[in-house]
Order: C-alpha cells, then sequence, then structure tokens
C-alpha cells in the first residue's frame, strides 16, 4: 500500500497517517519529521536544511525531495509507506513519481481530507499547549478542566503563534496557491479519492479504511 494523503493545515490528515500506518504495518513518512530527523543526525542533507533554516529561509525543495528519496530506498519501506505532506506542489509530485518510477513501484491511492476553511479556522485558532510540559488541548474539543491552565502542571497554557487567525489565513492562502492544484493533478491521474475529513476522528478513520479496502479489492 502506498498512499499520499493531502489537504489542507487542520484537517487531521497527519493524525489519520499514524492510524492507519498502524493498520497497514507501513511506515507513515512525514517531510517535517525527516528535516528533524536529518538536522539531529547532522547528514549532509540535515546540514544543507539547517542552514537554510538558520537563516530564515524556506529548504529548498532538492533537499526536500533528496531526503524522501533516501527514505524511500530504505528496506522498511518495501511494504508500503503513507506520504504525510509531501508532496506539496505538481513539481514535487512529477518528481515523486520518478523516484518511484526508479524502483519500479507507484502510487497505490491518493486520498485528499476535505474540510470547510471556518471548521478548520475553528480547529487551529482553538489549540492550546503546555510550554512547560508539552500537553495539548482545545477550546472547543479538549479544553483543560483548569481553564487556561494545564491539567497536569499548572502552567499557563499558550497559543502557537502559527495558529492564530492571520497566520492560519496566511497558511491557508498558500495552501491554496501550491497545493490545492495538486488535486486535479491527481484526479487526472485517475488516483484521487475525497474523504470528508470533518467527521469525528474515528468516523473519518473507519470511512479511510473501508475506502482503501474497496480500491484494493477492485
Amino acid at each position: 500500500m502506498r498512499l499520499v494523503f493531502l489537504g489542507a493545515p487542520g484537517v487531521g490528515k497527519g493524525t489519520q497517517a499514524d492510524k492507519a500506518a498502524v493498520h497497514y504495518s507501513i511506515c507513515k513518512i512525514s517531510t517535517g519529521d525527516l528535516l528533524r530527523e536529518a538536522v539531529r543526525n547532522q547528514t549532509p542533507l540535515g546540514l544543507e536544511a539547517k542552514g537554510h533554516m538558520d537563516r530564515g529561509g524556506l529548504v529548498p525543495d532538492s533537499v526536500v525531495i533528496g531526503l524522501v528519496r533516501e527514505k524511500l530506498a530504505d528496506s522498511s519501506n518495501a511494504s508500503g509507506f503513507i506520504l504525510d505532506g509531501f508532496p506539496r506542489t505538481v513539481p514535487q509530485a512529477e518528481t515523486l513519481a520518478n523516484v518511484l518510477n526508479e524502483r519500479g513501484v507507484r502510487l497505490d491511492r491518493v486520498i485528499n481530507f476535505d474540510v470547510s476553511r471556518e471548521e478548520i479556522v475553528r480547529r487551529l485558532s482553538g489549540r492550546r499547549s503546555c510550554p512547560k510540559c508539552q500537553a495539548t488541548y482545545h477550546i472547543d474539543f479538549a479544553p483543560s478542566k483548569m481553564g487556561s491552565a494545564c491539567e497536569r502542571c499548572g502552567e499557563a497554557l499558550t497559543q502557537r503563534s502559527d495558529d492564530r487567525r492571520d497566520a492560519i489565513e496566511m497558511r491557508l492562502r498558500v495552501y491554496e496557491e501550491q497545493t490545492a492544484p495538486l488535486i486535479s493533478f491527481y484526479e487526472k491521474q485517475q488516483l484521487l479519492s475525497r474523504l470528508n475529513g470533518a467527521e469525528s476522528v474515528d468516523a473519518v478513520y473507519q470511512n479511510l479504511i473501508r475506502m482503501l479496502a474497496a480500491h484494493q479489492t477492485a
């Protein structure tokens, strides 16, 4: 099973990727995790990425694609993978196809998680975290029993700067400009399935597994 999960920030694709990876006993590949691991291990690509990040710049496609290429070559991914957060652009998707072709494999399915803009803003803007113990909460879905303080350690909860409304709107604009075109790209290849991501985590997961099972037996 070789999958790509698409969707705007806040649709829950990372959570679903974690659950599906366990279900299918395959690896979840997150570019964010790959970057952090490469930087921590001081690999050549990690050092190059750190240089860009330290200067406040974006990590170039060449580095991100290099990390993904290395990960896909790992024997632990022979039985499949879920790509979460990659590709982000059509050129990245074209390069991914070339990388997979080199290995004699192709994607089985691309899942796009559909959630309304209003719901995404609600999900992201309501997140709160504890700067001391890293516990996470949500003012609507999982509020702290201690109000604005952490249940575990009593520290005052904070909101990430990129979860403020103006930052969320910017992230969504970038997604719509750069990543949303992937939907039509994969539709033309008849690889895309759309999934309602606005339901509960468990409901979305059950629908995801049913959808993938249907494509496996088709």
